[in-house]
């Protein structure tokens, strides 16, 4: 249930590890990863299974001051004697501290935002990925799902006592959806497990977790929704940090704005171009009107979409487009019950 071992290193390799930016990346990442142990697992670093990230107000304090202090020992870099290559890999690492960062002192999303912790008992890494033997996996689920008090007993202390009503709202949805999951979903996956002590371990830990998370829905519904505000939005100056933090984009909200609006009209016109050739007679809405009543019925929708993508790759393929490096194809599924409050379709990688 562990990586493989890291190759050794060349002497040049050795030179390069005592590089100064190559020291505060690694320690940045081990300590990152560190924190946010379900991140590493997802990641495939199997080193993680089985753990949950601190939510305590002295974790969340320590990791916030770490933070600075890798903002600070970055800041103290000269770039200029740094190679070509690796500037690129430094302004990476600087923003990516400057966004979590961000994430702590300006979007406050230990204290503001409930959907902080509404996903935190999301097992689902262990059940649709086969890296280790299943009753392993059992017991990484088992020691994460007997968090659970500990989760929402932190997201009861850190939480303000007003919070955004559209942030509490999905917090609800999506924990609504891991009770479903934990409930059906997970039971369903792992009911071929013969280990008794180890599903009767699994079970009560399972029914906990459950219990937890219906009493955190209601927490927010009774205590939240009642003193709910309205103070969602970052505000300008705050976008534009998020934005250049995240993104690596200095530009204003104006700019993009502008730019949207450019490519937008770019896409319609070349939409009516396209429409005229399909039926000139009518105005573009109309056909676009046309093409909707083309669709999948809701039992045919992910049989027709594996059908589809097949035809795209076949034809990427006929056409000499892009060389395919796999013949691994991506699987068509329905979205988890529990992650459809913020994505209705999505691209789960493995790590």
């Amino acid at each position: 249930m562990g990586c493989a071992p890291a190759p050794k290193s060349s002497p040049s390799e050795k030179r390069t590890d005592a590089d100064p930016f190559d020291t505060i990346a690694k320690d940045y990442i081990a300590g990152y990863l560190g924190w946010r142990p379900q991140t590493g697992t997802s990641l495939g670093l199997h080193e993680y299974d089985g753990k949950v990230t601190d939510f305590s107000k002295s974790s969340i304090e320590r990791e916030q001051a770490r933070l600075r202090s890798f903002d600070a020992r970055l800041g103290r870099i000269e770039t200029d004697s740094l190679p070509s290559g690796k500037r690129y890999d430094f302004q990476i690492l600087k923003h990516a501290v400057k966004r979590e960062l961000f994430a702590f002192e300006k979007w406050e999303i230990y204290s503001k935002n409930p959907m902080t912790y509404a996903g935190v008992l999301d097992v689902n890494i262990y059940v649709k990925r086969d890296f280790a033997p299943l009753e392993n996996r059992v017991r990484s689920i088992s020691a994460i799902l007997k968090q659970a008090p500990a989760v929402f007993a932190a997201a009861r202390a850190n939480l303000e006592k007003s919070l955004p009503k559209s942030e509490i709202e999905t917090a609800i949805e999506e924990a609504s959806g891991s009770v479903d999951f934990l409930s059906k979903d997970l039971v369903e996956a792992l009911k071929e497990v013969k280990n008794e002590p180890l599903m009767a371990e699994f079970n009560a830990a399972n029914k906990k977790a459950i219990a937890e998370l219906k009493a955190y829905v209601d927490y927010l519904k009774t205590e939240k929704l009642t003193a709910a505000n309205e103070n969602f939005a970052l505000g300008r100056e705050r976008y534009m940090e998020l934005v250049k933090y995240g993104e690596m984009i200095s530009l204003t909200p104006e700019q993009l704005l502008e730019i949207g609006i450019g490519e937008l009209k770019k896409k319609q016109t070349f939409f009516a171009e396209t429409a005229k050739l399909i039926d000139s007679n009518k105005p573009p809405i109309e056909v676009f009107k046309e093409i909707q009543k083309d669709h999948p019925t809701e039992q045919s929708l992910i049989p027709d979409t594996t059908k589809n993508m097949e035809a795209i790759r076949q034809f990427v393929m006929d056409h000499h487009l892009i060389t395919i490096p796999s013949p691994v194809r991506a699987r068509v599924m329905e979205t988890p019950q529990f992650l459809r409050a913020t994505s209705f379709a999505s691209m789960d990688t493995p790590g």
